[in-house]
């Protein structure tokens, strides 16, 4: 789907909803996401679990299940006329083994609803705006201590669900100016490592021109994140991007000042505004973000304001 055309929105979340919860990609630990439905709870939501959302793959340890449950799982909770949203229990590995195996004419059948998740959901997120047309939510997934033990990440996807015009105007005060500058766009992006990985593959969107670009990564080298920039720069993809917001770049090696300089020498050519540390992604205080809004990036305010609210 062009980054210019306008993705449709799902509706908000309102008390009593059921959401369905997923495991598409990594294993999910079973005591953090008892926690999560808890919190989930608490908001007045009633979490539906996936029948595979506890398995484990008998041969391959970073995969939840078997490539076909897991897609079954998202798929049918896409489908159930019963739920509201689709939560991801965790990113991890996997998604673009999942993501092949989703019936999206079936899916393009269904009333559109809200999905969240990031990391290695950041395949899902590109396929759901690709074939789907839909606007999604780069936020936390349930199953982490990022979640349940983390009050500022937990309520800014609540107050995301619930009342979206509450988060039209999103900073972090971790956000700082890298190149000066204000851009429009539709919010499109995730992991560095996804959007890498997911290049000239089914699904995917085939170019960034016109976007505002959200990029984040963990634990990853200098050398790997030069590598997976470059590759985006070399190939065309991120030619007409309009702006980029960076999050967090969290157990990045040698250290965050040297991955600064990095993006720096990357991005600066590009000539558009670029924000640093923007707060979404691995981090404390996760910010939920949508995707696929048109919005505005200051880059010297450090601010993303949403045309309107994430949701309808």
């Amino acid at each position: 789907m062009s980054a210019a055309r306008a993705p449709l929105r799902p509706p908000r979340l309102r008390p009593g909803d059921r959401v369905s919860v997923v495991a598409p990609c990594g294993p999910v630990p079973a005591g953090l996401l008892d926690a999560a439905c808890d919190i989930v709870r608490g908001w007045g939501l009633e979490p539906v679990l996936a029948p595979h959302v506890l398995d484990r793959h008998p041969t391959l340890p970073h995969l939840a299940g078997l490539d076909a449950e897991r897609a079954r799982d998202l798929q049918e909770a896409w489908l159930d006329p019963g739920t509201s949203a689709v939560l991801c229990a965790r990113g991890g590995d996997g998604a673009h083994r999942t993501v092949d195996l989703l019936d999206f004419a079936a899916m393009r059948q269904a009333p559109p609803k809200a999905f969240v998740g990031y990391s290695d959901v950041t395949a899902l997120h590109e396929a759901f705006a690709e074939e789907l047309g839909l606007a999604t939510l780069h936020g936390p997934v349930l199953a982490t201590e990022e979640f349940t033990g983390d009050a500022r990440t937990a309520e800014e996807l609540r107050a995301t669900l619930f009342e979206p015009e509450s988060r039209l105007k999103l900073t972090s005060p971790t956000a700082r100016t890298l190149v000066p500058g204000t851009a429009r766009g539709v919010t499109v992006g995730g992991n560095l490592s996804l959007l890498n990985d997911g290049l000239a593959t089914p699904h995917s969107r085939p170019s960034a021109a016109g976007a505002v670009l959200l990029l984040e990564d963990v634990a990853e080298d200098v050398s790997r994140i030069d590598r997976m920039l470059t590759q985006l720069l070399r190939t065309g993809w991120m030619a007409g991007v309009a702006g980029i917001a960076l999050g967090s770049w969290r157990r990045c090696t040698p250290d965050p000042e040297v991955i600064r300089e990095l993006v720096l020498d990357r991005l600066a050519p590009l000539g558009v505004p670029v924000v640093w540390e923007f707060g979404f992604g691995h981090c404390p205080s996760q910010l939920t973000v949508p995707l696929g809004a048109m919005a505005t990036l200051d880059a010297d305010a450090a601010t993303l304001t949403l045309d309107e609210p994430a949701l309808r």
